[in-house]
């Protein structure tokens, strides 16, 4: 069985959706050619030079953090990321990414970070929608201008739920309207109170149509004034996002969590650090693998002891620190995310089977490598 790069990139995909990288994120195919085979699979954190030249020729990479996030303007063989793409290219090696999609698919870079620390994942620290943002439409039309009005609100965008088109709901009512001085009522007079008999009629409509259903809706609309109300909806989280929650087993002393963690993630120069009362029992605890204090304040309010990440910078921790109780662990930032690689070689292997070869690069990425001299004193 020949496993083209393109098999493996839409098993990638179907794992880890490009839909959930943040917009500011670049993932997926850096190098290679879909259409070719592709030999074998390593997976690191990081693309480096180290990293590539343990791997096979004309195998692929698969790397966490994207080689190319911010923009270049030229990838010459005499800087240092070019030098890497064209050594790559040149012995027909592949390199693609799965950065912030793989933090929040599901499961994901949190999930593989709770998995090595012996944690139970419970729930999404801070979830993605499971679709687009909804508006709700409520429309008050006469009932002889209902099918007009409905049409043009379709022909604009709405009324799309799942696989079904034209959705809409409605019922009958008494409306009441004064015309004023000034008005030109379609129904009734100026000063003169008019009950009239009228349908509501209600459909969603994605918030991106938002302007173009409210112009079908007043031109189609008989009144000069139509009533309506637009209600923007929530939608319901569907099991992706960043960040995890996670129970222990057996409830443990901060001090005690803090040596699981250590226990559980590759040793680096960093160590583990950790903030809070040292008399703290651990029950339950939020993740988040890689840079995580933009997510203090989803920490703060969803109702754990601990909160386990990375490159936690001084102010945010300190500010959190003074208003809430949620003791803080910072460890390495690729410690914390070296446990996804497990999780990737994994996915593959049960796909591909014996027909694709996947190992996990040994090679230690973290950019702080010098340790600590010994006191011989």
């Amino acid at each position: 069985m020949t496993v083209r790069l393109a098999d493996v990139i839409e098993v990638l995909d179907r794992a880890y959706p490009p839909r959930l990288a943040q917009s500011w994120d670049s993932v997926g195919l850096v190098c290679g050619d879909p259409s070719e085979p592709a030999e074998s699979v390593t997976v690191a954190v990081d693309a480096t030079p180290e990293v590539v030249a343990t791997m096979p020729e004309r195998g692929l990479l698969l790397a966490h953090h994207p080689l190319l996030l911010r923009g270049v303007d030229t990838v010459a063989a005499d800087t240092a990321k070019g030098a890497l793409l064209h050594a790559m290219i040149r012995t027909g090696r592949a390199l693609f990414t799965a950065h912030t999609n793989a933090d929040s698919a599901d499961p994901g870079v949190s999930d593989a970070l709770a998995a090595a620390l012996g944690l139970e994942v419970t729930d999404v620290l801070s979830p993605v929608p499971s679709g687009p943002a909804l508006d709700k439409w409520g429309v008050y039309v006469p009932p002889e201008n209902a099918e007009a009005l409905r049409a043009a609100m379709f022909g604009a965008g709405a009324g799309d739920v799942g696989d079904y088109s034209q959705c809409s709901w409605s019922a009958p009512g008494i409306g009441q309207f004064l015309p004023g001085d000034g008005a030109s009522p379609a129904i009734g007079s100026v000063g003169t109170v008019e009950h009239v008999v009228e349908d509501r009629v209600e459909m969603v409509a994605p918030r991106s149509r938002r302007a173009a259903v409210l112009a079908a809706l007043r031109t189609a609309h008989p009144y000069e004034e139509p009533a309506f109300d637009v209600v923007a909806l929530e939608t319901p989280p569907a099991g992706t996002g960043l960040g995890r929650i996670a129970v222990l087993a057996e409830p443990e002393p901060l001090p005690a969590f803090v040596a699981r963690v250590r226990r559980g993630l590759p040793a680096t120069s960093w160590g583990v650090r950790a903030s809070g009362d040292p008399t703290t029992t651990v029950s339950r605890v939020a993740l988040c693998g890689g840079a995580g204090d933009s997510l203090l304040a989803e920490v703060a309010a969803a109702g754990v002891q601990a909160y386990v990440t990375a490159d936690l910078r001084h102010h945010p921790a300190d500010e959190h620190r003074r208003v809430s109780d949620v003791a803080l662990v910072d460890v390495a930032h690729w410690a914390s995310e070296f446990p996804w690689c497990a999780q990737a070689a994994e996915l593959l292997h049960q796909h591909f089977g014996d027909a694709l070869p996947v190992t996990v690069s040994e090679v230690r990425t973290d950019p702080w490598n010098v340790e600590e001299a010994a006191d011989e004193s």
